[in-house]
């Protein structure tokens, strides 16, 4: 299965950190925003999330402008949770590299904002867009289970992305690191992506199975609204990279 997950993040171990845009006002969350992403530029993050997890799609349209102006090294992605397929479009027009879809996976409930994963519609923009590179969530918190087995949601999710994401529980709760093994037993090379949990205690471990980790809460002192600490972006970096 051919990805270009390594064309866009080429190197060995990636750090990718969300930008939720929160803020009391629309100038705020763009503020913000580009702060944080300096912030990940500066320590040695690989990338950076755009996501309206606090904001909406006007917020993350101008964030997505105003980091397009500055030409940060750090590699741009897109997730629009509240209609994802909007993410191909804004990636394109601003230029960045990346998009993330927190599911995949076709089930047989809705999981969030009642949409289902629309095959038809993925596979179209996927083509539309063949230089974007899909991380794509499998098993993936709040998701409900497809009732297939794990080798068929994960062959299926190989085919369909560059980068397979998966997470524990919830946001901030650690992936258990026996479910990122079973992972790279079915995966063997393909590119796997922690989702949500790492912080400075298992990022080791959970590293020399990941091609990547996405970092939102821990490095916001746990709450998502906070802003970014500095100090902790650094401590990631210094024991990945160390």
């Amino acid at each position: 299965m051919e990805s270009n997950f390594y064309d866009v993040f080429p190197r060995k171990k990636v750090l990718i950190g969300m930008l939720y845009l929160s803020g009391n006002s629309h100038s705020e969350k763009i503020e913000r925003a580009v702060e944080e992403a300096g912030i990940y530029n500066e320590e040695g993050f690989d990338g950076a999330i755009v996501e309206d997890y606090h904001g909406d799609l006007q917020d993350v349209i101008s964030a997505l402008d105003i980091l397009q102006k500055q030409n940060l090294p750090l590699i741009i992605g897109v997730n629009v949770l509240r209609d994802p397929y909007l993410a191909f479009g804004l990636a394109g027009k601003y230029g960045a590299k990346f998009v993330q879809f927190d599911t995949i996976q076709a089930s047989s409930s809705n999981y969030a904002n009642n949409h289902r994963f629309n095959e038809k519609m993925y596979f179209s923009l996927k083509e539309r867009y063949p230089h974007i590179c899909i991380l794509g969530g499998v098993r993936f918190k709040y998701v409900p289970p497809t009732g297939k087995s794990l080798a068929d949601d994960l062959c299926d999710g190989m085919y369909k992305a560059d980068a397979i994401v998966t997470t524990g529980e919830g946001t901030g709760i650690e992936t258990p690191i026996q479910k990122l093994r079973d992972f790279r037993k079915v995966m063997e090379t393909f590119p796997l992506i922690v989702g949500a949990g790492i912080n400075d205690r298992n990022v080791k471990e959970q590293m020399e199975i990941c091609e990547g980790a996405i970092v939102g809460s821990y490095i916001k002192g746990g709450e998502t609204e906070a802003p970014v600490q500095r100090e902790k972006v650094r401590r990631l970096v210094d024991l990945v990279r160390g």
